[in-house]
């Protein structure tokens, strides 16, 4: 017998050889049928592989991120097979899951897949599901593997079986497909039931632009139907929010080839949101305690070192620079350099906790392939803070930064998110995580309770850490249902240690403390790049780049808007007066495509009462006001941070 211990901690007994879905089974056939892979000790594996010895477990369903990747990257064996049916002789070189959805890609010869193709894939798909054929798995010696291929002239196997070691290769099985994979998949196929084909591009062989161009089909599958409807939808709505879109229409950022790829430029209208979100974390962290520090963009190589950053990090930092004899880098992280700022002074736990906070620019090398508009870049600008702690103050701390969390999730009218707390794997001690079992235990459970007393919904993800301790990512899902990664939340129990910092107790002892790096807003180009699809580039008017627009009914009345403006400008109301020689029809309609909050009419009789003619950005009109009433109004809801519904 063995035993496997389940997430609560209670531990059953079974035969040895059990399986997952066996286990799955033991507790009800409902729960049976949900399963699409297990995490065991802290891997995913098939649900209907044998486990052999005692172990932990936890059974993955759809609601999970690896069940639902398992089930994707099935998806992907799946559409090979239905590849293979109706193009045969198909080669294949890879077919991951990726954020929603897989893809694989394929050697077609001289053949070309075109759009049309699709459905005829998508009906083979669904036929070839139906049939739940099970994913068998079987482990194959090289030898044996570089033959199967080999006589297949499968060059694309061929080359990824070169890189593997004997006893370490298997492959996968279902219906009339075989291929090359370490897994995990679904039990079977008869669980994808919902299947849309959604793209066709090209992609060069190991991404090198020498190499020959494969064809590359995306696709994602769902349980059910209506789960696939109801992404549809929401990908048509996602398509008119794409930041990329709105931020080139509404002039917030852009792209220069000569300025290079990931690296922003902040346009005027961009840079004003810049400015009102450093405004908001300013005013919130001044009112928690913090104290403001400013860093350099590079740093010594041995800075690094001993953060510990490399070599764990080195994959993720810009190359070297090499000046007077030393090397230095570019800075990927804030960390180490307030580090060395709580260092720069005797501290007493008087001092504590100190929380050290800064909007550091930092640069991060991205593969090319993983630049995404302003979601992943390679120049970042971090709302970044260091709380430096003792123990006994951790609990406090830590509640007080998620109760920051929960304030801008109200201004940012943001009411689904939850907590991925991040958990390390034992295994990996010395390698990926460091090497303190006890620590890791102790500050994880620390974590835990904190989310637990505050009742905050988190999610526990195994083998997903920090290095230097547990961390909690906060996701978040915009009003369409997109989910974003917006920002982390870390305990570091390590670098305290490194650095040598110390304090002296109490009781004129020295002690290292507890560091809490948290980063609420996450960078301005992931933030700002959810708001533009949160809102669909209509900022509420504290955010909004232009807050007002003065529209003339001819060029009669312009110099009476232009004293508008003025008296707005002086209220530090952002506002702008449309001087063009257009019709007020036309001044309306362009005004309401740039998303202005508000527009001010003005013509013979607003100049002789004095009055303006009050327009909101897709309600209309909303009446004749005196100037002076329209700025208190306006003036409160910048002041209050109000959302659009949240303005009488």
């Amino acid at each position: 017998m063995i035993n496997i211990t389940f997430p609560d901690g209670k531990v059953r007994s079974y035969e040895k050889g059990v399986t997952a879905l066996d286990i799955a089974k033991s507790i009800s056939e409902g729960l049976a049928r949900k399963v699409l892979a297990a995490n065991i000790n802290g891997q995913v594996w098939d649900a209907t592989r044998p486990i052999q010895d005692d172990a932990t477990i936890k059974l993955l369903t759809w609601d999970d991120t690896e069940g639902k990747s398992t089930f994707w990257h099935s998806s992907a064996h799946l559409m090979a097979e239905a590849v293979e049916s109706l193009f045969p002789g198909a080669k294949f070189w890879v077919g991951p899951a990726v954020e929603n959805g897989f893809y694989y890609d394929i050697d077609l010869g001289d053949r070309q897949i075109v759009q049309e193709d699709l459905a005829k894939l998508e009906t083979k798909m669904a036929e070839l599901a139906k049939q739940n054929n099970p994913y068998v798995r079987k482990e194959i010696s090289k030898v044996d593997a570089l033959k199967y291929f080999g006589d297949k002239g499968d060059e694309y196997k061929l080359d990824l079986l070169g890189g593997l070691s004997d006893g370490s290769i298997t492959f996968y099985t279902q219906g009339g497909f075989t291929d090359l994979c370490r897994g995990p998949h679904i039990p079977a196929t008869g669980s994808i039931k919902a299947i849309k084909l959604t793209n066709i591009a090209g992609s060069y062989w190991k991404g090198d632009e020498k190499n020959k161009q494969l064809t590359r089909i995306y696709g994602v599958t769902f349980p059910q139907q209506k789960e696939l409807d109801e992404y549809l939808k929401m990908l048509e709505e996602a398509k008119k929010r794409d930041h990329r879109k709105l931020g080139k229409e509404l002039g917030i950022f852009t792209f220069d080839d000569q300025v290079g790829p990931g690296l922003p430029l902040w346009m005027p209208n961009g840079t004003i949101i810049i400015e009102e979100l450093e405004k908001l974390a300013k005013e919130t962290e001044s009112k928690g305690g913090y104290k403001r520090v400013v860093t350099p963009h590079i740093a010594k190589e041995s800075l690094y070192l001993t953060s510990g950053h490399l070599p764990y990090y080195a994959d993720g930092m810009f190359p070297p620079m090499e000046m007077d004899g030393t090397t230095y880098y570019l800075k990927a992280m804030n960390c180490p350099h307030h580090h060395k700022i709580f260092a720069a002074e005797p501290r007493s736990y008087k001092d504590l906790p100190l929380r050290l906070a800064e909007y550091g620019t930092c640069y991060r090398y991205e593969q090319s392939g993983e630049l995404f508009g302003l979601m992943r870049v390679r120049c970042l600008h971090m709302n970044d803070a260091h709380i430096y702690c003792s123990k006994e103050d951790f609990a406090k701390e830590f509640k007080a930064v998620n109760e920051m969390y929960l304030k801008y999730f109200k201004i940012f009218g943001i009411d689904r998110y939850v907590m991925r707390l991040s958990l390390h794997e034992p295994s990996k001690l010395g390698q990926k995580y460091i090497d303190s079992p006890e620590l890791w235990v102790e500050t994880e459970a620390m974590v835990r309770q904190v989310l637990i007393d505050t009742n905050t919904p988190f999610v526990e993800v195994p083998d997903e850490a920090a290095f230097y301790g547990p961390k909690i990512d906060v996701q978040i899902w915009s009003v369409i249902g997109r989910e974003f990664t917006l920002a982390t939340n870390q305990v570091d129990f390590a670098q305290g240690r490194r650095f040598n910092l110390e304090y002296t107790t109490k009781d004129n002892h020295t002690d290292v403390p507890l560091i809490i790096h948290r980063a609420p807003l996450g960078t301005h180009e992931r933030f700002i790049g959810f708001l533009l699809e949160h809102y669909a580039g209509k900022f509420p008017t504290w955010l909004a780049p232009l807050q007002v627009k003065v529209l003339p009914i001819s060029d009669k009345f312009l110099p009476y808007a232009q004293e508008i403006d003025q008296s707005l400008k002086l209220a530090d109301i952002r506002s702008e007066v449309d001087d063009r020689s257009e019709k007020i029809g036309k001044k309306i309609r362009d005004t309401e495509l740039a998303k202005v909050p508000y527009m001010l009419v003005v013509g013979e009789k607003e100049e002789a009462d004095n009055v303006v003619s009050v327009r909101r950005q897709g309600k209309g009109d909303l009446g004749i006001q005196s100037l002076e009433s329209f700025m208190g109004q306006i003036k409160s809801e910048i002041s209050q941070r109000l959302s659009e519904e949240n303005v009488s």
